[in-house]
């Protein structure tokens, strides 16, 4: 199911930081991607629905070119991707193989996915970059996936980054990474997420006027008082 404009209005004026900040609350530690940088500079925050795909070490009886015309294939999945989705690709890290080049990602541009995030690497970096499709990875290396890793499902929970993502769950990416929010919480983080970004923009305005940290971050009862006091007022 497609996120609504409002879902992902919100979210787009919510961090990636301060999404793991609510949802730590919650006692959820491990929602951050690790390895997932934007390829370029000024990409935009973007928010979607995960449409995960999962990669296995090569063997080299399937790790074939053959592989890619088999409807089991990266191929295969990208036209299974809805417009507005944020492909998730579990490579396990690998920096040796490139999971998609400027052709794949092209297709999946066209199809309007949001982005393409994964713990791997890209090829054809400056194809790639040629389609404009957002991505947040680890790099570039020249070798084809199939020098490294064996494509085998989408749309099945995967790990990307050491963290579980399942299908639907909702992405968050921005220029600190991405972050997941499993479907369950999503209602929570609309709810507390865009709150405590307005918290803190206040506290970073105390602190430009010169307020001491002790008290204010985190707040104490007084400091908590100014700001309900400030929230009455605007």
């Amino acid at each position: 199911m497609s996120l609504d404009a409002a879902t992902i209005a919100t979210l787009a004026g919510v961090s990636t930081a301060t999404i793991t900040t609510v949802l730590l609350k919650k006692g959820l530690r491990n929602i951050w991607l690790r390895g997932t940088v934007p390829i370029r500079a000024g990409q935009p925050r973007l928010v979607g629905r995960a449409f995960t795909l999962r990669f296995v070490p090569a063997r080299e009886d399937l790790a074939t070119p053959e592989s890619w015309s088999s409807p089991r294939s990266t191929r295969g999945a990208i036209e299974d991707m809805p417009a507005g989705c944020i492909a998730v690709v579990d490579a396990m890290g690998i920096t040796d193989a490139g999971i998609f080049g400027d052709i794949l990602c092209a297709r999946m541009r066209q199809r309007g996915v949001a982005a393409l995030i994964t713990d791997g690497v890209v090829r054809d970096l400056a194809g790639v970059l040629g389609t404009s499709l957002p991505v947040w990875c680890r790099g570039a290396a020249a070798p084809p996936s199939v020098a490294g890793l064996t494509f085998v499902a989408w749309q099945e929970p995967i790990a990307c980054g050491g963290v579980a993502v399942f299908p639907d769950d909702v992405i968050v990416a921005d220029d600190d990474g991405a972050v997941v929010i499993p479907a369950a919480l999503l209602d929570h983080v609309l709810e507390h997420g865009p709150e405590q970004e307005r918290l803190e923009a206040w506290i970073m305005r105390e602190v430009e006027a010169g307020v001491a940290l002790p008290g204010l971050y985190p707040a104490n009862a007084e400091t908590k008082a100014r700001y309900e006091a400030y929230k009455a007022r605007t």
